[in-house]
């Protein structure tokens, strides 16, 4: 039989103490003997409400656990999450209309940087093909766009071929744009005489080529600077170059013999020279606006549409 330590039966009376009895007993000897948590002695005895709740546990579902197979579980009590205040509905419009508005100003920055760019043809160098007024979308990604802040490229899908139409930057003012159509590419021989143009000594069909003045074919001594490159250098004592008569020279690697194809109104390769490689910007697509920059009205651009070039493809 268990016994609560400290407690016995009565001898006598043969009485059998409770519990609670028993407890509320050892706690008064313990705190008279100083070895217990308990009152000083002499308070007199405390009964103990816990022990009181302790005698009535039978099972844990008595401090509050499920009934064993009823599968029923406690409901975790919510934990209240700080309160923030509100944001308004112009609030969250505003917020929202940023974020697509900053990642549309990405999204074009890499594609202008990277993919196309728009142009303007601010002269008439490229009649019949381009007109003046002309607004181009232009593939940098054909031949590799350059990194901006850097000298290096990205490598492009082809190198340009003779016939293309290609942008780049003029080689005396590299803050300039210039169109013009490839004629010459590395190490060809090229020449005109009377106007057509010889390419490793075959004549070119151009039926792009516009003339508006073959009479006036004059020496200018801005083509010296040919002597340089000519084939034969014993040719270059009495080399006198005119606007359709000139050459052959020799392209240097890594660099384009570049024509207008209005001939005889072109600044172009036979007065500055080759085009480097690394000037190409890219190779027009299609005109996207034109209209006619010589008209007297007051809002030309939007008065004098060239409607039928719109769309138009440029080879």
């Amino acid at each position: 039989m268990l016994r609560w330590p400290g407690c016995a039966s009565s001898a006598r009376g043969r009485r059998r103490v409770s519990p609670l009895e028993c407890i509320t007993t050892t706690h008064r000897r313990i705190s008279e003997n100083g070895f217990g948590i308990g009152r000083p002695p002499g308070d007199g005895p405390r009964p103990l409400r816990l022990a009181d709740r302790l005698a009535k546990v039978r099972g844990m579902h008595h401090l509050g656990a499920p009934w064993e197979g009823t599968g029923a579980r406690r409901t975790p009590v919510p934990f209240a999450s700080p309160s923030q205040p509100g944001r308004s509905r112009l609030g969250r419009w505003f917020d929202n209309w940023m974020r697509s508005l900053g990642m549309a100003l990405v999204l074009f920055l890499i594609i202008r940087t990277f993919l196309i760019e728009a142009f303007q043809i601010p002269s008439g160098s490229m009649e019949r093909t381009l007109l003046s007024g002309d607004f181009l979308f232009v593939n940098k990604a054909v031949y590799g766009a350059q990194i901006p802040g850097t000298n290096a490229r990205l490598p492009g899908f082809e190198s340009p071929h003779r016939g293309d139409v290609i942008v780049f930057a003029y080689p005396k003012n590299p803050e300039l744009n210039y169109v013009k159509r490839v004629i010459g590419v590395p190490r060809d021989t090229v020449e005109m005489r009377g106007g057509n143009v010889r390419v490793n000594g075959r004549t070119l069909v151009e039926p792009y080529v516009q003339r508006v003045d073959p009479t006036h074919d004059i020496y200018d001594p801005e083509f010296n600077w040919q002597r340089d490159y000519l084939v034969s250098a014993a040719a270059a004592r009495g080399y006198r170059p005119t606007r359709d008569t000139w050459g052959p020279l020799t392209v240097p690697a890594g660099k384009y013999f570049v024509l207008g194809d209005n001939r005889d109104n072109s600044a172009d390769s036979r007065y500055w020279g080759f085009v480097d490689a690394a000037a190409v910007k890219g190779r027009p697509l299609v005109v996207y606006f034109s209209y006619d920059r010589e008209a007297r009205d007051a809002l030309p651009w939007l008065t004098d549409i060239r409607w039928h070039r719109l769309g138009s493809i440029i080879r």
